[in-house]
């Protein structure tokens, strides 16, 4: 039997068969299209998602083919200069086509022992008391122990569960592509320019390097009855004339495609043995670039906890921490992107609210504010109280032995000990300790869940011992 089929073979998907495989747990993704999207519909990664590549050892891989930038206008489009002092060793966004991103997680799961099924279509399942049955278009059955909807917006394992996903249809529609121009690249980008001023739902740029590409974003003139269907480049050339007063000469398109803004979040995201992350279990319009960057996230909350399930040491009610700790982080991130809808509006009143807003966070402290928000810098899970760093997630500390992050490649837990005085023993299979006086912080000693939000803080064994049962089960032996 299958320990976990993961339907939707997308960053969120990927992402969690390569965490599940760090804890030895039978992987197998089911992506309904047989080849590897090239739509482009992220463009990058924020900070809390760099981080979480640093922390399993694969940020190098998308530094090489990505590029890093500090500025601001992350925020309804409100053009900020980076915030100081954010709390984080990699203070930028990292550029990175989503077509890229997917290989790469695809590479690094299927490195790690998962297997990619790729042309699979979910179309049926049931579940019992011991595990799930999938039916798959071509009649073929399939059972697992779990499964996980990572199978997007409009996700079949959502519906076919029956879980409720209220909120609002989409009200506007844009229009996205890659495809050749005509004009010069100075008419261009001067036109850009001045559209950009009053409408921030439209954007021509080259993509890559010189090889005469641009992705156009353009509002589109309505809401499509089906949006699955692509629009046409004469659709493209109508909307840019009306919206810039040019087409620009657009031409041979490579992928044409349409977004809405529906913002909808799933009513629950577990039900019985079947578990729903990513665009399955929220959308959004993609206003600062969260989307993708959501996904990942939950796959990286989940993945620990489900193999721990899966491999028998999961506390009670472990896995009922996923959705208590992630639906909140997306109801917050389904908030903002409405807040920042309404703030791009062009009526009077929410430009003059905007205009107010950007000289609001001319102040530090609100531009940090609203950047950590939508980079997840500023997410805390309500694990218990005690000090300020409990329920945080930890940037990448200098120790004597080099960084933090460098110890947390292999998905296990963490006790961070300047004390020496601390034991795991009886969790030595799922915590390592490390005893290091140098870590730059003023704590003598915390522990650090897999997925690098702290746990604990203190220099009571007896308390360490307590929250070691919680996160990580009996001690064994």
């Amino acid at each position: 039997m299958i320990d976990v089929i993961i339907a939707g073979g997308g960053p969120t998907g990927l992402m969690l068969a390569a965490e599940l495989r760090l804890h030895g747990v039978r992987a197998v993704v089911l992506e309904r299209d047989a080849e590897p999207t090239t739509v482009v519909r992220s463009l990058g990664m924020h900070v809390r998602s760099i981080e979480v590549l640093d922390q399993r050892g694969l940020l190098e891989r998308f530094l090489a083919v990505g590029r890093t930038f500090r500025h601001g206008g992350y925020f309804a489009g409100i053009a900020k200069e980076w915030p100081p002092r954010m709390d984080t060793a990699h203070g930028y966004v990292l550029g990175v086509p989503q077509p890229v991103t997917e290989r790469l997680l695809a590479e690094h799961a299927t490195e790690a022992g998962a297997e990619i099924r790729r042309g699979c279509e979910l179309v049926g399942l049931s579940q019992d008391e011991d595990g799930v049955t999938v039916e798959l278009a071509d009649g073929t059955r399939l059972r697992s122990r779990w499964l996980v909807g990572c199978d997007g917006g409009r996700s079949t394992v959502r519906k076919l569960l029956g879980v409720g996903f209220p909120g609002e249809p989409s009200r506007s529609e844009t229009l996205l592509g890659v495809m050749e121009l005509t004009a010069a690249p100075d008419e261009v980008a001067a036109v850009t320019a001045e559209v950009r001023r009053t409408q921030l739902r439209f954007g021509v740029g080259p993509v890559g390097d010189g090889d005469g590409l641009y992705r156009v974003v353009v509002p589109a003139a309505g809401v499509a009855d089906d949006r699955t269907v692509p629009p046409t480049i004469e659709e493209f050339r109508q909307q840019l004339r009306a919206t810039a007063g040019t087409d620009f000469g657009v031409h041979s398109p490579r992928w044409l495609s349409r977004f809405g803004d529906a913002t909808r979040l799933a009513e629950r995201y577990r039900v019985g043995r079947v578990l729903l992350a990513g665009d399955a279990a929220h959308v959004h319009p993609p206003l600062g670039g969260q989307g993708l960057n959501l996904g990942i996230q939950d796959a990286f909350n989940l993945g620990w906890k489900l193999a721990a399930q899966v491999r028998g040491w999961a506390p009670a009610n472990l896995l009922d921490t996923y959705q208590a700790e992630r639906r909140p982080v997306a109801a917050d991130v389904l908030a903002n992107t409405r807040a920042q809808t309404e703030l791009m509006s062009l009526e009077p009143g929410p430009r003059a609210v905007r205009r107010l807003l950007a000289e609001l966070m001319d102040f530090e402290e609100v531009n940090r504010y609203l950047i950590e928000k939508i980079t997840a810098v500023s997410v805390r899970y309500d694990v218990g109280g005690g000090h300020e760093l409990v329920g945080r997630r930890l940037r990448d500390v200098r120790l004597e032995r080099g960084h933090l992050y460098g110890l947390m490649h292999s998905g296990r837990g963490l006790l961070l000990d300047r004390t020496g005085g601390l034991s795991v023993a009886g969790w030595t299979d799922r915590v390592d300790h490390v005893v290091d006086a140098g870590a730059e912080l003023d704590v003598p000693a915390l522990l650090l869940r897999p997925d690098g939000h702290v746990a604990w803080v203190g220099d009571d064994q007896r308390e360490l011992v307590d929250r070691l049962s919680r996160w990580f089960g009996s001690a064994a032996g």
